[in-house]
C-alpha cells in the first residue's frame, strides 16, 4: 500500500493547539460503527446517535460511549442502564432520527428487553452504570456489560463524514493498493 505523511519538524515554541473543525475534518477519515444508545427517559424510551463507543475490558466486561455535554440526553444518560445498538447497513434511517435529522423513520423496539432497545440491531449490548469520567465537552461513559447479542449482517459505517459500509469503503481505497 502506498502512503504519504506530512513530517512535522521540530520546534522550540509548542504549536498552536488544532481547531475544533481541524480535529473533526482528521478524524472523519477514521471509519466508526454507528450505534444509537437507548435508555428509559423522564417520559419513555429514548436514544441518541453515537459514533464513539469502544469496548474497554473483557473481565470485568465493560464498554466507553462518548457522549457530548450538549447533548440532550447527557444528564439522563450518566446514571441509568443503557443499550448500545450496532446499527445494521439498512438502518441509516433510525441513525438520522436519532440524531435529530428530518426522517419519517420510526423506531420500533424489542418488547423483550430489559433496558429500551431497537428492534433488530446488528449486535446490542446492554449495560448497568460502572463510572464516568469528564473528557473535555464530552463525558466518557463506562457500562458494565449485563446482556448483549447480534444477528448476521452488514454494519452501518460512518467515514468522510458520510454514512455507508465497511465494504463499501474498502471499495473506495482500491486504488491506494
Amino acid at each position: 500500500m502506498n502512503a504519504t505523511s506530512t513530517l512535522v519538524p521540530p520546534s522550540a515554541t509548542a504549536p498552536a493547539p488544532p481547531t475544533a473543525a481541524a480535529l473533526r475534518a482528521c478524524m472523519s477519515r477514521f471509519a466508526t460503527g454507528v450505534t444509537v444508545v437507548t435508555y428509559a427517559g423522564d417520559e419513555g424510551p429514548r436514544g441518541a446517535t453515537m459514533n464513539s463507543f469502544t469496548s474497554v475490558s473483557t473481565a470485568p466486561p465493560l464498554v466507553l460511549v462518548s457522549v457530548s455535554r450538549q447533548a440532550r440526553c447527557h444528564d439522563q444518560l450518566l446514571d441509568r442502564p443503557f443499550c448500545v445498538n450496532i446499527l445494521g447497513a439498512e438502518q441509516e434511517p433510525l441513525a438520522m432520527r436519532f440524531a435529530g435529522a428530518p426522517t419519517t423513520a420510526v423506531p420500533s423496539w424489542s418488547p423483550h428487553a430489559r433496558v429500551p432497545r431497537l428492534a433488530n440491531p446488528l449486535a446490542w449490548v446492554e449495560c448497568a452504570p460502572w463510572r464516568s469520567y469528564e473528557g473535555g465537552d464530552h463525558t466518557l461513559v463506562i457500562g458494565r456489560v449485563t446482556a448483549l447479542g447480534h444477528r448476521d449482517g452488514d454494519a452501518l459505517t460512518y467515514v468522510w463524514s458520510r454514512f455507508g459500509t465497511a465494504a463499501e469503503a474498502a471499495e473506495g481505497l482500491e486504488h491506494l493498493l
